[in-house]
């Protein structure tokens, strides 16, 4: 795939201003549209990875009494049978252009990626949590149109502020929070978020009919430490 076009849009990339991230509330992140050109989010939309080979995560329990973020589950690695276009995506991820624009907006270059797909039915839902502390943040890039999904059924990451008030170690409510903000998550758009120690996000219950599904990609912007090197070594994945 050395002599495809790019699948991120540098232009787009360079021209998302620093401060617009790191200033904003109540933590960093940032919900661009256009990161990826308009003819690759249509080609990885269309070659989106089969159901069949993913893995269902529905009931786990989670920390802190949080309820559980079921969806169907799927981690990158580079053998997994799928289109080539997401092989070229991801090694875009891993190339200069994304990793130093990253590394720009999270003032550090001390990170490795990983990479998930999930894909959520109809009552699934992400109730409000912060991420675990080895993450930096996190990329999520949305796969549903409006010829195939009505933003009234939900899907969108609400960014939640709690004035500080939580501890991370607790399982609020969305109607708890001070305020929040939802994410434009129809067509090509991302979200990209640094965690903090009041980074709350989460997802609200989805009403989509049976035969649809949210579909989202998430880069894991992982912290560069021992534990999550002994965690690679071990084949644990990274990003749960």
């Amino acid at each position: 795939m050395t002599n495809a076009s790019p699948l991120l849009d540098q232009a787009r990339l360079d021209n998302i201003a620093t401060e617009s991230f790191r200033q904003a509330d109540p933590y960093p992140w940032i919900n661009p549209e256009g990161v990826l050109t308009d003819s690759a989010f249509d080609l990885l939309r269309a070659n989106m990875p089969p159901l069949d080979i993913m893995k269902a995560s529905f009931g786990r329990k989670r920390a802190h009494g949080q309820k559980s973020h079921d969806r169907y589950a799927l981690e990158y690695h580079p053998e997994l049978p799928i289109h080539p276009a997401w092989h070229q995506f991801v090694d875009e991820l891993n190339g200069p252009v994304y990793q130093d624009w990253l590394a720009r907006l999270f003032a550090s270059r001390r990170f490795r990626l990983s990479y998930h797909w999930h894909y959520a039915p109809r009552g699934a839902s992400v109730s409000p949590h912060c991420d675990a502390k080895r993450k930096l943040g996190s990329h999520i890039f949305y796969f549903n149109t409006e010829d195939e999904w009505d933003a009234n059924w939900g899907g969108e990451t609400v960014v939640l502020d709690d004035g500080g008030r939580f501890s991370r170690a607790s399982a609020p409510d969305f109607d708890e929070f001070e305020r929040s903000w939802s994410a434009d998550a129809m067509g090509n758009r991302s979200l990209l978020f640094q965690r903090q120690g009041n980074s709350w996000h989460g997802v609200k219950t989805l009403n989509c009919p049976e035969d649809r599904l949210r579909k989202v990609f998430i880069v894991v912007v992982n912290a560069d430490t021992l534990t999550g090197r002994l965690r690679r070594l071990f084949h644990k994945p990274e990003g749960y």
